[in-house]
């Protein structure tokens, strides 16, 4: 099957040949499709990446695995070796225009750099831990990516950066403060997801301070966090469905911030629910809280539901979850576990009734160009 832009590309010589369009037209359209099409990756350019992380892994475990056999100034002649042939041999093929296979030397340089810092780390006994390491291989990364203005290096950087969340703060090897410096991380790597043109690592990054407020909520109060969160993506999700133009210009997310809006939203109003869930009484926070939840499921249906798909099935699985923790919340107690059964099916009936009504009133002429 022909790629779209080779389909466009035929439309537009076809336009060209009918007169519908002039030939300057014409060369201004295929321009920018050629544009937007290298800024795109290909089944092709994933698995180089792919490749290129394989390959990258070998290179460090072989050198790892004949440590003790190698001198050890060939060891960190081989390692800068690796790290500068992948950033200049990726740099010259990009502009030879195999970007696919530059991008993936690219990943290969900055893998062999994060393992030569735990190599020659070992070989010196230089002090530190795991996340000061991580610290300097995403930072690392995030200048390579900047002076090479590479899209797979800025999500490589976020990767980084959210591995050294996780690890602190799940706090798995010591005791340290939380890690609120992901914040400074997060607003960096996202200004420099700009110069790289990087929406993939923007939309990461997103994800990432969802992550980071879930993290916050174990060890803060919890409605201090959740409830700011639900405000802000609410206003996110108005300021993105009712000046689409003009926010996406600002954030650069391909039309996809009512998502993430939507996506804090219901994680915040979850926070929420859990708080305040008591599963002795009926809580009317609680009861406040889901009336809340069900109600922006719909309003983010009604609203930006015929846009987008993905933001429809969001909406489905929250409106599920709602169901779902309403019913432990308020019901458990009153059925045994036949009723649970008989009620789980009902309301997975009428999920499922909704659901094809809706997407029925969705398909028609509008919705034929609707985003993922």
């Amino acid at each position: 099957m022909a790629s779209y832009s080779s389909r466009v590309r035929a439309d537009i010589a076809r336009w060209q040949q009918a007169g519908m369009i002039d030939a300057a037209t014409a060369d201004s359209l295929a321009r920018d499709v050629e544009a937007n099409e290298r800024k795109s990756l290909s089944f092709g350019s994933i698995l180089a990446m792919m490749a290129a992380l394989l390959f990258g892994a070998a290179i460090l475990i072989f050198v790892a695995a004949n440590w003790d056999a190698i001198p050890r100034l060939a060891r960190v002649a081989a390692l800068f070796a690796v790290i500068l042939g992948g950033y200049v041999g990726g740099a010259a093929l990009k502009a030879r225009d195999h970007a696919a296979i530059g991008e993936a030397l690219w990943i290969v340089a900055a893998a062999a750099f994060g393992g030569s810092i735990a190599l020659i780390g070992q070989m010196y006994h230089l002090s530190g831990d795991e996340a000061s390491a991580l610290v300097t291989w995403g930072a690392g990364t995030a200048l390579a990516a900047v002076a090479l203005r590479s899209n797979p290096l800025t999500v490589a950087s976020v990767g980084i950066a959210d591995a050294w969340l996780f690890l602190k703060g799940f706090d798995y090897y010591s005791r340290s403060d939380f890690p609120h410096g992901f914040v400074v991380m997060a607003i960096v790597l996202f200004a420099v997801s700009f110069w790289t043109r990087s929406q993939a690592a923007r939309h990461l990054i997103i994800l990432s301070v969802l992550f980071y407020l879930m993290l916050l909520v174990t060890n803060h109060d919890t409605l201090q966090v959740a409830i700011p969160l639900v405000v802000a993506s609410a206003l996110l999700f108005a300021a993105s469905v009712f000046a689409p133009g003009p926010v996406d210009r600002v954030v650069q997310l391909g039309g996809r911030l009512p998502l993430h809006a939507l996506l804090g939203f219901l994680t915040g109003l979850a926070m929420i629910q859990f708080e305040l869930a008591d599963e002795s009484t009926y809580n009317s926070g609680f009861a406040l809280a889901s009336a809340i939840a069900l109600a922006g499921v719909v309003a983010a249906i009604v609203l930006a539901g015929r846009e987008s798909r993905g933001l429809r099935w969001l909406a489905y699985l929250g409106f599920a979850f709602e169901l779902a923790i309403i019913y432990v919340v308020t019901l458990q107690s009153m059925l045994d576990t036949a009723g649970f059964f008989l009620a789980a099916a009902v309301l997975l009936g009428i999920l499922a009734i909704v659901i094809i009504r809706v997407e029925k009133r969705m398909k028609g002429p509008d919705a034929k160009g609707a985003t993922a």
